[in-house]
């Protein structure tokens, strides 16, 4: 199984719809996306969870893609009917039952504020909250990894207190930088890489998220559970 990618650009055209809503859209030929409907929570994540399990089992699945409430199924052949194929993966998922993933607990060790906060003040401004009461609202969180993606290893981590969600920046920062701990919208994560990001720091973090010449590449995977661990306050 290859890295999530959490949120894919959004089909032209359904090949099917379910009945509670849910969809499944052709990405080329051979990949078929089916995003769920309902809330962004844990159950409708080990949901997809169940039907990742079951379709991986199928003969003619090359790859499955788990994301936050949608999974992508790269098939190895293009299939001879698609909307049948389409069908196929709306009965799955409608009889899909909810599991979970015994995961692993993660601690991560974070140096809040400081250089690479660049983003709390705003969201104090935002949330009515002081730099103190953001940063123990975060740390004192449990968070599970709903899915990995937008860059390889990153986890997309459920269970953000809602005082401090923060919407993702319409101006993405140019440069920040790999370990910076983030919230964007009603999740957090570590940054994978230096570059452009459109999500909030307020603090940083010296584990490498991801090492490509490691036998496991990713520190997180779907299912774990992360804690952040404060090793200094710089305010």
């Amino acid at each position: 199984m290859s890295a999530s990618v959490a949120k894919i650009t959004q089909p032209v055209e359904a090949l099917a719809l379910g009945r509670n809503g849910a969809r499944v859209s052709p990405i080329g030929s051979r990949a078929f996306l089916l995003e769920a409907t309902g809330e962004f929570d844990l159950a409708s994540q080990r949901r997809i969870w169940a039907l990742s399990r079951a379709v991986e089992l199928w003969s003619e699945t090359l790859e499955i893609v788990p994301g936050m409430t949608n999974l992508l199924v790269v098939l190895k052949m293009t299939p001879e009917d698609p909307e049948l194929l389409a069908l196929r993966l709306l009965d799955a998922w409608e009889q899909a039952e909810s599991i979970d993933l015994a995961g692993r607990t993660i601690e991560i060790t974070v140096t809040y504020g400081g250089e690479h906060a660049t983003d709390l003040a705003a969201l104090c401004d935002r949330s009515g909250l002081s730099d103190r009461e953001v940063i123990r609202i975060h740390y004192e969180g449990t968070y599970r990894v709903f899915a990995l993606g937008s860059a390889p290893g990153f986890g997309y981590l459920h269970g953000l207190d809602p005082r401090i969600y923060m919407p993702r920046k319409t101006v993405p920062s140019l440069n920040m930088a790999r370990g910076c701990v983030t919230i964007g919208g009603m999740q957090t994560g570590v940054a994978v890489l230096t570059g452009p990001n459109g999500w909030n720091s307020i603090g940083f973090a010296e584990l490498q998220m991801f090492d490509p010449m490691s036998a496991t590449p990713a520190v997180m995977a779907p299912g774990d559970t992360v804690r952040f661990v404060p090793a200094s306050i710089e305010l």
